[in-house]
């Protein structure tokens, strides 16, 4: 029997959010990229939620715009309502999300695909792994597939998403498949285990889909979008998206539904035992929900369309694993549900991934070379985290290729420095979920300013041309101006500037005052200063709100570069990669095992593992010093 044989520089294994973001920027690097999937048609499927951004995801979205990447621009041309969430709060978690009609956001992404140079798209399940071991050290050499088939290329990336051996749950009924009835990749966990990768089984789950004609709607909060609309890509015109919102709306559960999963639980198979997979914490079933929170009467659901071309409507909050006839009985029970007809049921989904900590920063495997993870097979949850690493992986996999060292970013300088480094130096135990609170430095990463933190490197990288660069550096060059314009323009005690005073309840001027500490009054900001301001140079909307956040929380700011140099001392002394533990005496046991585990590169990476204490840290450099 005669094989296939063909030959790549890049094979990105996964069509998913990740797998997208991988052979994007590896084409577009101009790399002969072979894409991988179970199906064309599940290109950047929504196998779940039909949103993209939300609280810390939409700066996700915007950091992976600035460094070239696709999701962004895709949303903008296929959402169907927008909205910017915790206006009410500062800006450092101000985050953009965006309901998508999950059909054209498939569609678009697909016909990107397709049209970009360099790009092949093949529909095959990968069975197996080709390494080749010299001299003790495994590189990997390309993939198989189940009909035999081999292809050759110097780098692999995983993006498998939740398709390794899953299985969908739900009550007694336990199917063999992927999301939404697609098939189950059964071969490829074995090929990881015979090749020394350490899996795990997590479990993550989705609500049922519902008939909109079946549910009453006066009944319910109608939830509207935001105008003027905002984009997530800072390449998209905000004009050219204006358009006519679809509404969601908002119901609850009530004692009724929660008496009927109490009374149901021990046919739960998250409480019988029959799935064994650890869930995610932080997006917990309506049964984890009503079993964990006995004191809460009601829990919010959010009824959201899955687009423009279908009567499906998704039901935030609601996820499970309960037996059918309970979904129908509990569902019913909400106000607007009562003749409540079930398109798809809810279902939990169990599959494998591996254990991040076996990766690299780069998140390249630290024992194979070349392979790289990216996505759920990771240990995270979510699409904008799994994007977010895939084009994370494709730029390393590209800067492997092209002999330079990888791209990292730093937790300073993005949430998916944040995510990556949390994934690879904790030990994952649930599907990770982004939240702003990871970040220890929010308000330096804010999703308003993802383009002025990350443009200069995605344009080293070579995914964004000086168009974009020059653009972005007269941004940065326009915000210094205004705020120096703002410290020399000086106002004084006269009668009209205290009247102007007087109308915000601010206190009058004994002397004179620059308009930028004005502006820094409480009862004043950059905005209604204008009206004081006669030399105010005309600027967009997004250089005066840049402006507006630099001078309000410029004390804030400037704390918090302070403990970036502090942090980034630590993150520039690097540990041997050839060190050696074992000869660190007064290291606690604990301490060493964990070190020898992660292998950190640096000592801001050894500081973050579990397990290792700051006096482990003084320890291990004063061995250093040595």
């Amino acid at each position: 029997m005669t094989n296939l044989i063909e030959n790549y520089d890049a094979i990105v294994v996964g069509a998913g959010h990740a797998g997208c973001e991988a052979c994007l920027s590896l084409a577009r690097l101009n790399f002969k990229t072979i894409v991988f999937t179970v199906s064309v048609d599940s290109i950047a499927m929504m196998p779940c939620n039909p949103n993209i951004g939300g609280s810390s995801k939409g700066h996700i979205v915007r950091e992976i715009d600035a460094l070239g990447g696709e999701m962004g621009k895709n949303i903008d041309k296929t959402f169907i309502q927008s909205k910017m969430l915790n206006k009410s709060k500062g800006p450092a978690v101000h985050s953009l999300r965006a309901q998508a009609d999950k059909q054209a956001y498939t569609r678009e992404m697909r016909k990107t695909l397709e049209n970009t140079d360099n790009l092949t798209i093949r529909q095959a399940e990968v069975s197996e792994l080709i390494i080749e071991e010299n001299e003790g050290k495994k590189s990997i050499k390309g993939i198989k597939t189940v009909s035999g088939a081999i292809y050759y290329a110097k780098v692999v990336i995983l993006a498998t998403g939740v398709y390794l051996n899953s299985n969908c749950i739900f009550g007694e009924v336990n199917e063999e498949t992927g999301p939404n009835g697609l098939k189950s990749a059964k071969y490829l966990s074995k090929s990881l285990v015979d090749n020394g990768i350490e899996i795990m089984r997590l479990k993550t789950g989705t609500p049922a889909r519902v008939d909109k004609r079946s549910l009453d709607f006066s009944k319910m909060e109608e939830q509207f979008g935001d105008e003027p609309i905002i984009p997530f890509s800072f390449s998209t015109d905000k004009n050219a998206i204006q358009k006519k919102q679809i509404s969601c709306y908002l119901t609850y559960t009530n004692e009724t539904t929660h008496k009927i999963i109490r009374d149901n639980i021990d046919r739960s198979p998250l409480f019988s035992g029959k799935i064994k997979g650890t869930g995610p914490r932080y997006c917990p079933s309506i049964e984890d929900k009503v079993m964990k929170f006995p004191d809460k009467d009601r829990h919010q659901i959010f009824v959201e369309p899955e687009g423009l071309y279908t009567n499906e409507m998704y039901l935030s909050g609601m996820s499970s694993s309960l037996p059918e006839d309970v979904q129908h009985a509990m569902y019913k029970t909400m106000l607007g549900f009562e003749n409540v007809k079930i398109v798809r049921n809810a279902y939990a989904i169990e599959y494998d991934c591996i254990k991040a900590m076996q990766l690299k920063p780069s998140l390249e495997f630290k024992a194979i070379n070349g392979l790289f993870g990216a996505g759920q097979i990771n240990g995270s949850s979510g699409y904008e985290e799994a994007a977010g690493q895939g084009i994370m992986a494709g730029i390393n996999a590209a800067r492997l290729l092209q002999g330079k060292e990888p791209i990292i970013l730093k937790r300073s300088d993005a949430y998916i420095g944040v995510l990556i480094d949390d994934l690879v130096t904790k030990e994952t135990k649930e599907p990770y979920r982004m939240m702003t609170s990871r970040a220890e430095y929010r308000l330096l990463l804010r999703q308003d300013n993802a383009d002025l933190r990350l443009t200069n490197i995605a344009y080293e990288i070579g995914l964004i041309d000086k168009n974009r660069l020059d653009f972005v550096n007269n941004k940065k060059e326009q915000i210094y101006l205004e705020i120096e314009r703002l410290k020399k323009t000086f106002v004084g005690n006269n009668d009209r500037i205290n009247n102007f005073l007087k109308k915000y309840n601010a206190t009058n001027l004994v002397s004179g005052c620059s308009l930028f500490d004005l502006c820094k009054r409480p009862e004043l900001n950059y905005e209604v200063v204008e009206e004081i301001d006669e030399k105010r140079p005309k600027l967009s909307e997004e250089i005066m709100s840049q402006v507006s956040i630099e001078i309000k929380y410029g004390g804030y700011i400037e704390r918090e570069k302070k403990q970036v140099e502090a942090f980034k001392k630590l993150e520039n002394r690097k540990i041997p990669k050839d060190i050696d533990y074992d000869k660190i005496i007064n290291l606690r046991i604990e301490a060493r095992q964990k070190l020898k585990q992660f292998m950190p590169e640096n000592i801001g990476m050894a500081s973050r593992i579990q397990g290792v204490s700051p006096s482990d840290i003084s320890v291990l450099l004063i061995y250093l010093k040595k």
